[in-house]
């Protein structure tokens, strides 16, 4: 009798599946459309890992190519050109973890600083505009700008600089080209996460600051800045892990041959190595394995820091 009880008593018909099904079947439903997306855009094709590890052959297929171990990889650190993409990969990440992840924090903190709603909007929408430019147009306009001859190319001549074609330039100078391109290209839309943030801070902190007397740098540097730093932190992480993967298109659109010492990038190498005359599919396989596993590392290492650092972490 006691048994019969306390079944009847815990059972509760709405903790089975049939009814969470029935009552959140829709968002199932649409949770199932990015699902199946990343299952076979993303997981299924994770299989052709095992391209790094072999000889790969397209006629032999991915089970009957011969198996090489390692080899690939000595082979991909013995390349005379990686030695300069990795070299440049790191400069050009470093240039974006810093340059190009602090320019939109500051700028969505100036744009909430726009007292008139209407102008903040105006200025919002023109930043955040030349995301939606393709690619192949900013390189575009970067080259006839950039060229002897070219409007950015004649001001600089103003301040004594040479009147040159500077993405020919077999020097540095490409990687803040890269890493400016993607700032005028990107800020204003990496700005719009900090903006939604600033907008969701409680307006009563705001007013009893303003009755104590605190000044607008005072309120920013107080309130509105300590608000966003749990933000900031969590963007910063994932932006370390990706900042490896990241700049493929621009650079394959800016570089040329002869400035391959300081333009290429793991992206761009990994792109030649899978479709030049040799068709090494295998090393260009070992290639992107090698930025993943790096992308990873940096991803949980920057996690711990950021846990350490501020008590905060993505993970």
């Amino acid at each position: 009798m006691a048994k019969t009880k306390s079944k009847s008593a815990t059972y509760n018909p709405k903790n089975t599946w049939k009814y969470d099904l029935k009552k959140n079947g829709v968002l199932y439903l649409i949770f199932l459309i990015p699902f199946t997306f990343l299952l076979i855009f993303k997981y299924i094709p994770m299989v052709g890992i095992l391209m790094a590890f072999q000889d790969y052959k397209v006629a032999k297929g991915l089970f009957g190519s011969p198996w090489v171990g390692l080899d690939k990889f000595k082979e991909l650190f013995a390349g005379a050109q990686f030695g300069y993409a990795f070299r440049n990969t790191v400069y050009m990440a470093l240039l974006n973890l810093t340059l190009g992840f602090i320019i939109p924090v500051i700028l969505g903190l100036l744009i909430s600083q726009v007292r008139n709603k209407r102008r903040s909007r105006v200025v919002q929408t023109f930043t955040y505009m030349p995301y939606f430019v393709a690619p192949v147009v900013v390189c575009t306009l970067a080259k006839e700008f950039l060229k002897e001859g070219g409007a950015i190319t004649m001001f600089l001549t103003m301040f004594g600089l040479p009147n040159q074609n500077w993405l020919a330039v077999n020097s540095p100078v490409f990687w803040f080209i890269n890493c400016f391109l993607g700032i005028w290209q990107g800020a204003g839309y990496g700005a719009i996460v900090y903006i939604a943030a600033i907008n969701g801070i409680d307006q009563n902190l705001y007013e009893a600051a303003c009755i104590d007397g605190a000044s607008r740098w005072q309120r920013l540097w107080n309130i509105t800045i300590p608000s966003i730093v749990p933000l900031v932190v969590m963007m910063f992480t994932m932006q370390i892990g990706l900042v490896f993967m990241t700049g493929f298109d621009k650079v394959l659109l800016l570089y040329m041959p002869t400035t391959y010492e300081f333009s290429d990038c793991l992206s761009t190498y990994t792109y030649r190595m899978a479709f030049s005359s040799g068709n090494d599919f295998s090393l260009s396989t070992a290639s992107g394995l090698l930025q993943s596993i790096i992308g990873t590392l940096l991803l949980i290492f920057g996690n711990k820091m950021s846990e350490k650092a501020t008590k905060m972490s993505l993970f």
